[in-house]
């Protein structure tokens, strides 16, 4: 917009020419008398009059602000009051942004209405009369549309008169503006509310002064005085830079000459180093020529030495080698007669063995008949002695034996009695034991049943006690664990859609009687899980592998598509007036859910009865309900048409509740726990019967056992007595025989035994010549042993003596070789240095002819040479070589040159800069007085035209406009500080400052908002009555005033259009002008300050509505406004 603003000085630059100072001569009546004229012709007409080209037709809005859609709001040529409750403050906003202003701070994003994507705003300017831009492109109207997008970006659209697109550049709307001169951002051409709410109210001399620079455009001056200012201050600063620069250059020179003279020296002293090099090398090879000879001639005396050695170490080798030859013959003789030997010996010591085990085998036999014979002879002895003994006591037996036999037969009796009574009272025992015992199993059988049932209650008690605080865990103890672990993997972006499970979870029903029935129905589906694909499926699989051990069963995993519609049953759901069917009896918000159970389960077509009479006389009493597949009772069993089914459950184990299964749980477990009571008390008194009539049975079968002791020792005794004198007459013909028998084996064994005494005296003769043969034998294998050692030691000793020859003789063999090899190595390094020699001492003559004689080694001179050449390379790293020096001090002599030429240009711009600041600044100053003066006269102008007296004060040097305004005309009072009035009159006058500087300023239009809400009822009128005055005599100029107040007393009028704003419950669109007499008595602004002031004026503006219409022809008569002009030129 300041190209804008910039655009509009040229014109009124032009005044302060006309009314710049002449000679001393001229006095300011003079000055004031061009002003006048140029102010009174201004206020009748302005450079526009000649058309109207660039007001406003129409403003449509779209998604702007809170606004849906908003017009075409279709605006006058002339005055237009726009009146209502809303949207006004988004009409002025949406003309300031739709062409090209400033959004005040705010985002442009913030304009479009929530929940859309952008907005448009479409404004439609005259383009008509002689000052219409491109009128053969766009016709008779320019619309300009712009969208504004919610991410803050613009675009704009260009049409002509018929719609069609011209252009989308905003340069073409710049373009456009400046023709027209537009200013949106200028106050003078739209005064928004805020704005115009802080003028009204200020206080200050300072705020006045800027908006007075701003509007008139001396702002935009002094900034591009100030920018002049700062070029400058660049520009010097820049010659300063060129001059250090240019004294840098001038050094970098002389230091280039300086490394040029210094690069030549180094190369000389080069030079000279590599002659002194190069002899230097030829003198070093020289000498290691002399010292190779010398080493060679020792080389050759070697050579004669090692041969010498070689021969002898060969002389012993041989002498050792034959030593070992006799050794080794000598040897293998030895070894071939021990071999001999060797098997003789040990034949001659297997027969010294078994001549000597045959002779101990003798040896030990007749020993033991020895021993056998000696046994027998006692065993005779005995046997007689026997024989005496039993032939005595034979006779005296007799007589006891008959009365012992009598009284054991009848203890025997007696006995046999007792054992027939034991035996009844045990049978009748053992049948006592084994009807308890029976009882007993029975009784244990159903306490470990009860005692299971107790253990499982307890666990499912407890289990459900944690589920109170976590209900996922009743599906199972991995649940809560998996279902975060599929949250977790949900976030992180695996799944496509996250799985819903366990599906126990997943519903809810209305009766909670009918839990363990639902339950029975769904069976194992309960625990499953539902996937959209089989992605999400094998991602799941692998989840659960984390929680559930291998081997052990995992939650069912289903596969069906979550973005499905509900299937409709109405057709195959079973009916009953009184019954439901699972799926009413169940609530689920997933579809995909419901779909499954129908599929699987078909719960559209089972019903719910709690009672199982009932449910029976339903299914099979009668016609099964349509449709109806099977009953579920509240229990839990099925019952079909033709057969019942009972629940095994008692209980439901996922979807019961809570609370009430604990409860019934624990009774339970009471009664569980008494029962087991019972039995164990029950146990207790059976057990102990049994181990009383077990005791009594011990007892009885150990009074048995010695009675049975008792009759088997009395059978036993009565046996052995009738027994005994058989057996003494046996045993006596016995004894004989064993003694006759002992007698004729004792004969036998003597005459063995002879036998045996003449085999071992031939055994022990064999066993001596035996023995010897061994020892014989065995002397002669450890001589020919012991000459085998010591053989081996010769031997060893001799080999060791042929191997240390042997490795002698290598050992100068290989020395000798080397030498030779080495003695040869020398010889072709002593030819080849040779040849180097002579290459290196016609190198030396081709660098330098003449021989020089030097002292200093080529090391020394090599080091020197390296230093010196890294000290050219460090110098050409830095200045390059010597071609780029070359260039370097080229490129520094032209720059030198050329920073010169910079110097001087810039002095030249910066003298031909203080020209043109000072001839600008005085331009300025001549600008700003013109236009005070301007001001001063426009404003008393006006004052006196509506009877008011006052001062309009401007000072330059402290920047305060200040303003005094008073009533009645020529009032010759002290004129006080605006302060001093009240808010009606202090705002009246900084009205008049607003009119007073539309008089300097041009534009087709003038906007201002609620500018008349911040004055009471007298200046209120006042100031309506001096815009209106102002326009009757600039009809060639648009008035749009944004007002809360009621229009309603206005006179009708050709020149005044009255636009109702759209109250907030209304809906009617587009807008239309309305008459003077329809404004709305009882409308309300949506601005808290419009609001205040329309409620305190109401019945003020109401008393003087009739003054109105005694004010408006005054102000709209053109005779009125010639008498103005008339009266402005007198005064």
């Amino acid at each position: 917009m300041a190209q804008r603003e910039g655009g509009a000085i040229p014109v009124v630059a032009e005044e302060p020419q006309r009314a710049r100072p002449g000679p001393e001569g001229d006095s300011n009546e003079d000055k004031e008398a061009v002003l006048l004229q140029s102010v009174s012709h201004g206020g009748a007409a302005s450079p526009l009059a000649s058309g109207s080209a660039g007001i406003i037709e129409s403003v449509q809005l779209e998604n702007f602000m809170c606004h849906a859609k908003l017009g075409p709001v279709k605006f006058g040529s002339n005055v237009n009051f726009v009146v209502g409750r809303r949207g006004k403050s988004a009409l002025l906003t949406a003309l300031a942004i739709g062409l090209g202003g400033e959004s005040l701070g705010s985002s442009l994003s913030e304009f479009v209405k929530d929940g859309e994507l952008s907005a448009n705003i479409s404004i439609t300017l005259r383009n008509t009369g002689e000052d219409a831009f491109k009128s053969d492109l766009y016709g008779d109207s320019i619309t300009v549309q712009q969208c504004i997008s919610v991410n803050g970006t613009t675009s704009y659209k260009l049409k002509d008169q018929a719609g069609n697109l011209v252009c989308s550049q905003k340069a073409e709307l710049m373009a456009i503006l400046d023709h027209f001169k537009i200013q949106v951002d200028n106050p003078a051409s739209i005064l928004p509310q805020e704005m115009g709410r802080q003028l009204l109210r200020t206080q200050h001399d300072s705020d006045r002064y800027k908006f007075f620079l701003k509007v008139t455009g001396l702002q935009q001056r002094r900034e591009e005085y100030s920018e002049a200012l700062e070029r400058k201050a660049r520009s010097q600063l820049e010659i300063d830079q060129k001059k250090e620069e240019l004294e840098n250059l001038k050094c970098q020179g002389i230091a280039v000459e300086e490394h040029v003279q210094k690069m030549v020296a180094l190369r000389e002293k080069l030079e000279d180093l590599k002659h002194e090099m190069a002899w230097a090398l030829v003198t070093e090879t020289e000498r290691e020529v002399d010292g190779m000879v010398h080493n060679i001639n020792l080389g050759d005396h070697h050579t004669t030495l090692l041969n010498q050695k070689l021969e002898a170490s060969k002389a012993k080798l041989n002498a050792s080698e034959k030593k070992y030859t006799t050794i080794l013959e000598n040897l293998q003789m030895l070894n071939k007669e021990a071999a001999e030997l060797e098997p003789k010996c040990i034949e001659a010591k297997e027969d010294a063995k078994r001549t000597d085990k045959a002779y101990y085998q003798a040896e030990a036999f007749h020993t033991a008949s020895q021993n056998e014979l000696n046994q027998l002879d006692k065993f005779a002895e005995h046997f007689y002695n026997k024989m005496e003994v039993l032939k005595k006591s034979l006779e005296l037996a007799e007589l006891e034996k008959q009365e012992n036999i009598s009284t054991l037969k009848e203890t025997l009796k007696n006995f046999k009695d007792q054992q027939d009574s034991l035996v009844q009272d045990i049978k009748h025992l053992h049948q006592a034991i084994e009807k308890d015992g029976e009882e007993c199993s029975e009784i244990r059988k159903e306490e470990s049943y009860v005692q299971q049932i107790l253990h499982e209650e307890q666990q499912q008690l407890n289990q459900w006690k944690e589920c109170k605080t976590e209900p996922l865990k009743r599906f199972g103890s991995q649940i809560p664990t998996l279902l975060e672990a599929v949250d977790d993997a949900h976030r992180r972006g695996h799944f496509i859609f996250k799985p819903i499970g366990p599906l126990g979870a997943c519903i809810r029903f209305q009766d909670p009687e009918f839990a363990l029935a639902i339950e029975s129905c769904l069976n194992g589906l309960l625990l499953a899980f539902f996937c959209d694909n089989h992605k999400d499926e094998q991602i799941l699989q692998e989840l659960m592998k984390r929680f559930y051990p291998l081997g052990s069963p995992q939650p069912q995993i289903i596969v069906s598509a979550f973005e499905c519609q509900l299937y409709d049953v109405t057709d195959r759901m079973a009916y009953h007036p009184e019954f439901p069917t699972v799926l009413t009896a169940l609530e689920i918000d997933h579809p995909v859910v419901v779909n499954t159970l129908i599929d699987m389960r078909g719960i559209e077509s089972v019903l719910l009865v709690k009672s199982n009479p009932l449910a029976r006389r339903v299914m099979q009493a009668q016609e099964p309900p349509k449709n109806c597949s099977k009953v579920l009772t509240a229990c839990g069993d099925e019952v079909f048409e033709n057969r019942y089914y009972s629940c095994e459950e008692s209980r439901p184990t996922y979807l019961g509740d809570l609370e009430i299964e604990i409860g019934n749980l624990e009774k339970e477990i009471e009664n569980k726990t008494a029962q087991l009571l019972t039995f164990q008390q029950h146990e207790s008194s059976l057990e102990k019967a049994v181990r009383k009539n077990q005791e009594t049975i011990n007892s009885h079968y150990q009074d048995l056992k010695e009675i049975k002791t008792r009759i088997i020792n009395i059978t036993s005794e009565i046996k052995d007595l009738e027994d005994e004198d058989k057996s003494q007459s046996i045993g006596l013909s016995v004894l004989q025989e064993e003694v006759q028998a002992i007698k004729e084996e004792m004969k036998d064994i003597e005459e063995g035994m002879k036998a045996q005494k003449e085999e071992m005296e031939n055994l022990k003769q064999l066993k001596i010549d035996a023995e010897g043969r061994h020892e014989e034998l065995k002397l002669r294998c450890n001589e020919v042993l012991e000459f085998i050692e010591s053989f081996m030691e010769e031997q060893n000793q001799a080999a060791l003596e042929v191997n240390v020859q042997h490795q002698s003789v290598l050992y100068y063999e290989n020395k000798l070789k080397q030498h030779l090899n080495s003695l040869q190595v020398e010889k072709e390094e002593l030819a080849m240095k040779e040849r180097v020699l002579e290459r290196e001492t016609a190198l030396a003559k081709s660098t330098c002819a003449e021989r020089k004689e030097v002292t200093t080694t080529a090391s020394a001179l090599d080091e020197k040479i390296t230093v010196l050449r890294k000290t050219i390379q460090s110098e050409n790293y830095i200045y390059g070589s010597q071609d780029e020096t070359r260039r370097y001090y080229q490129e520094i002599k032209e720059s030198c040159l050329d920073l010169a030429d910079k110097v001087k240009s810039l002095k030249k711009f910066i003298e031909a800069l203080d020209v043109v600041t000072n001839q600008s600044y005085s331009i300025y100053q001549n600008h700003r007085k013109s236009l005070s003066l301007r001001c001063k006269l426009y404003f008393h102008s006006l004052l006196s035209q509506w009877s008011f007296s006052g001062e309009m004060h401007l000072d330059h040097e402290n920047e305060t406009l200040s303003i005094t305004v008073q009533p009645g005309e020529g009032n010759t009072t002290a004129f006080s500080d605006t302060q001093a009035f009240s808010g009606g009159r202090h705002s009246f006058s900084n009205f008049l400052l607003i009119l007073t500087l539309w008089s300097v300023t041009e534009s087709p239009f003038r906007c201002l908002d609620a500018l008349d809400g911040y004055m009471d009822v007298n200046h209120r009128k006042t100031a309506m009555d001096m815009i209106l005055s102002i326009a009757h005599l600039q009809q060639h100029c648009q008035f749009i005033l944004l007002t809360p107040q009621y229009m309603s007393s206005l006179p009708p009028s050709s020149l005044i259009e009255i636009l109702k704003m759209p109250d907030p419950d209304e809906t009617i669109l587009p807008f239309q002008a309305v008459d003077s007499e329809e404004g709305g008595g009882g409308e309300e602004e949506e601005d808290a300050d419009d609001e205040d002031g329309v409620e305190e004026d109401r019945e003020e503006e109401e008393e003087e509505g009739e003054k109105w219409s005694d004010v408006l022809p005054l102000a709209l008569s053109a005779d009125q406004g010639e008498n103005d002009s008339d009266e402005l030129m007198n005064r």
